[in-house]
C-alpha cells in the first residue's frame, strides 16, 4: 500500500497501559494504512530523564488506577488482572533485563519481537511472574516460541555495550519525540513526528492520519 504512515509504539512490559496500546495497534495495523514498528524501550530511564513520577505514587489516584486498568482491560479485551498490590509489584520490579532481553532478540531475531513482548505482559500482569531473573526469560523466551538456542544467545549478549546501546538509543529516541512516560506513540505524517502518549489517544491518532477509529477491537 502507498503511501503509509509510520507509526512508532515505544513500550516498556512494565507499563501496562503499553500492552492495551500494543493490542489494540496490532489490531488496527492492517485496517489503518500504516507501517507499524515496535520501539522496545527503557521506561525507567524516561521517567529519570523527565522528572516524571509513577502515577500510584499519589494514593487517590492509584486507588482510581486500579479500578481504570480493570475497566480499560475489558473494554480492550487484553486479559490484564490488576492485583491489589500491583503498584508494589511494578515498584519492587525493574524492567531493564527483560527490556535488554526483549532488545537483543529485537536485533538478533526481530520476528520474534511481537510474540516475546506479548508473553512478558502475560506473564507479569496476568501471571503476576517475577520478569527481573535471567531464569525466568528464557522460560517467557519458550512460551513465547522462540527456540531455545536463540533464546540462550539473546540471553549472552544482554550484558553487551551493542544491546546496552540500542536500548538506550531507543530511549532517547523516545526522549527526543517528546515522551515523558510510556506508551509513547509516534506517527510520522506531513514530514513530521507527532506523539501521542497513552493508549486512550489512538481515536485521536486514527483522526489526526485520516484513519477511521472503530474501537479498541475492531471486527
Amino acid at each position: 500500500r502507498m503511501g503509509r504512515t509510520v507509526v512508532e509504539l515505544f513500550y516498556d512490559v512494565i507499563s501496562p497501559y503499553s500492552w492495551l496500546a500494543f493490542e489494540a495497534l496490532c489490531r488496527y495495523r492492517h485496517i489503518w494504512n500504516i507501517d507499524l514498528r515496535f520501539r522496545p524501550a527503557f521506561l525507567g530511564g524516561i521517567m529519570q530523564q523527565t522528572g516524571n513520577k509513577p502515577p500510584a505514587m499519589l494514593p487517590k489516584r492509584g486507588e482510581y488506577l486500579l479500578k481504570d486498568m480493570k475497566r480499560m482491560a475489558k473494554y480492550y479485551q487484553v486479559p490484564l488482572r490488576m492485583s491489589a498490590d500491583a503498584f508494589q509489584h511494578i515498584m519492587g520490579t525493574s524492567s531493564l533485563t527483560a527490556m535488554r532481553f526483549i532488545t537483543a532478540v529485537d536485533m538478533t531475531n526481530p520476528q520474534y519481537l511481537e510474540p516475546l513482548s506479548r508473553e512478558f505482559w502475560m506473564q507479569f500482569w496476568s501471571q503476576h511472574e517475577d520478569i527481573s531473573q535471567p531464569e525466568n526469560l528464557l522460560t517467557v523466551a519458550r512460551q513465547a516460541g522462540l527456540p531455545a538456542e536463540l533464546s540462550q544467545k539473546a540471553l549472552e549478549i544482554i550484558s553487551s555495550a551493542t544491546v546496552k546501546d540500542r536500548l538506550k538509543e531507543t530511549t532517547a529516541e523516545a526522549l527526543k519525540y517528546g515522551a515523558f512516560g510510556m506508551p509513547a506513540v509516534v506517527a510520522h505524517y506531513d514530514g513530521e513526528p507527532h506523539l501521542f502518549f497513552g493508549s486512550d489517544r489512538l481515536e485521536l491518532l486514527g483522526n489526526f492520519i485520516g484513519e477511521k477509529w472503530l474501537g479498541p477491537v475492531p471486527s
